[in-house]
């Protein structure tokens, strides 16, 4: 904890300590600017300690036992259970334990000053800093505060939930045991991911989808494949089905969720993962006229609109609820920042300039980490032809080329890169299938470089690898 006075001035104040907060006190720091940082919670956000880290802690055992029952030789020795106890010790872990000592030396290393309690808006390029004693900061910021608190998961309004103790995503990243059964509500990346996990250490998985399928925002195969997979697994997906009411009749219980047809689904635990809501509600937002609880909207440097002091980074401007788009955005807002409080003239025109978040836009990286992985950047066949491009997909089997077949027997996926026919570049690259999360970086670099269909001839894919399914692409634009 600062020991500074209670009114202290700053260059840049940032509210949030998760990794958005981190980079913009990096970038404000990195340029000179004296920065303060406030938290309520845990330094290191969401990702460190509900989200990224432990749910990809819990998934690697669960896909790498997958691989390994696809190798010949190897598969016999990995047909036993995941061993649950050392899982969930693996995913304390990398969260830390949820202590955040690590993360609080690392942000006291680059100069800036942590204030942990609740930060408030009280009006222009002013914040107040309630500590966890009732003391009160007063902080002002001489050129920017930058508000990073991140989002919340949504739980619906159903009758009895609030009795039921639902779980989150927080509790599902978090939870101390394995449920015989569990019932998800939702078919995104969350769902999706966490039904991998606790089917593969257990549960018997109900998912109850709203919609058609899993990962509506990707490409319609991508969810069709994670969908079969679950399914060949044991879980149950139902689709086209809602919930009307959930209630658990003892503390210990049983939690039993109602359908709209009248069905009722039984289970120990039940999982919302239904979507996110800004951290805005207690902000003092009101106090330079916004609404509190809102999304904020920002222009390309993530300034706020209306303002020229305002910077709201990561989930709470609603542009990309990623993690590493956070920080891409953090980057950009640190850089604008600065270049404002220099006084220098920032690249507003220059559409991949230092200052403009355009990737937000046109090349959104996703890796979803289910068994097969699904990945993808850019803008799928739908988004583009809504866009007003025109637009091919072009499609590939992923098992057709021969490091697919060398990373696993049986192996199932599939490619597809969407051209834009008049411009001779990709807009959005999928891939679906095992082992292909790092292989996304290069369809990463392609979109966002814009790089030409002709030039990526040039770009040879390294035999035998997954990777050749480039040229298998390339080979297919050319004769279809």
């Amino acid at each position: 904890m600062t020991d500074a006075s209670l009114n202290t001035e700053y260059d840049v104040v940032v509210i949030g300590a998760g990794p958005v907060g981190e980079n913009v006190a990096d970038r404000a720091r990195a340029a000179g600017l004296s920065t303060a940082v406030v938290e309520t919670e845990l330094v290191g956000g969401e990702c460190s300690y509900w989200a990224c880290m432990p749910s990809k802690a819990l998934l690697r055992p669960v896909v790498a036992r997958a691989d390994a029952r696809r190798v010949p030789g190897l598969s016999d020795a990995v047909q036993g259970p995941l061993g649950s106890a050392a899982v969930l010790a693996h995913r304390d872990d990398q969260a830390a334990h949820w202590k955040d000592d690590g993360q609080v030396a690392w942000l006291e290393g680059t100069g800036a000053d942590l204030y942990r309690g609740q930060g408030r808006l009280t009006g222009e390029k002013a914040v107040s800093v309630t500590a966890p004693d009732g003391t009160e900061h007063r902080l002002t910021a001489r050129q920017a505060v930058a508000v990073c608190t991140g989002s919340r998961a949504v739980v619906p309004a159903l009758p009895g939930v609030d009795g039921a103790r639902p779980w989150t995503s927080r509790e599902a990243t978090s939870a101390k045991k394995v449920p015989g059964r569990l019932v998800i509500v939702g078919g995104g990346v969350v769902g999706a991911e966490m039904a991998t996990v606790w089917q593969a250490l257990g549960s018997r998985v109900t998912m109850l989808i709203r919609g058609k399928g899993l990962l509506p925002k990707m490409e319609p195969f991508a969810g069709e494949l994670v969908a079969r997979a679950l399914t060949e697994a044991g879980a149950d997906i139902r689709t086209g089905v809602s919930a009307t009411s959930v209630r658990r009749t003892a503390p210990d219980g049983p939690v039993v969720v109602e359908l709209e047809d009248g069905e009722r689904v039984e289970a120990d635990e039940i999982l919302f993962a239904t979507g996110r809501a800004p951290r805005t509600e207690d902000l003092g937002l009101e106090t330079v006229g916004l609404t509190p609880g809102s999304w904020l909207t920002v222009d390309d440097s993530c300034r706020v609109d209306g303002t020229t002091w305002l910077y709201a980074v990561g989930d709470v401007n609603h542009r990309a609820l990623l993690t590493h788009q956070g920080k891409y955005q953090a980057r950009i807002a640190g850089a604008a920042i600065a270049a404002r409080a220099a006084g220098v003239p920032l690249l507003e025109t220059d559409r991949w300039g230092a200052h403009t978040a355009t990737a937000d836009h046109a090349a959104v990286p996703q890796v979803v980490f289910t068994d097969p992985e699904a990945a993808s950047v850019g803008l799928t066949l739908a988004e583009a032809e809504r866009a007003g491009h025109r637009a091919r997909a072009v499609d590939h089997d992923l098992a057709a080329v021969a490091g697919s077949g060398l990373y696993a027997d049986g192996y199932r996926g599939r490619a597809r890169m969407i051209v834009d026919l008049d411009r001779e570049i990709l807009l959005g690259v999928t891939f679906v299938g095992p082992g292909i999360g790092e292989l996304l970086h290069s369809a990463t670099v392609a979109v966002a470089g814009e790089v030409p269909i002709a030039r990526l001839w040039h770009a040879v894919p390294s035999y035998p690898t997954i990777s050749e399914i480039w040229l298998r692409l390339l080979e297919t634009y050319r004769d279809e």
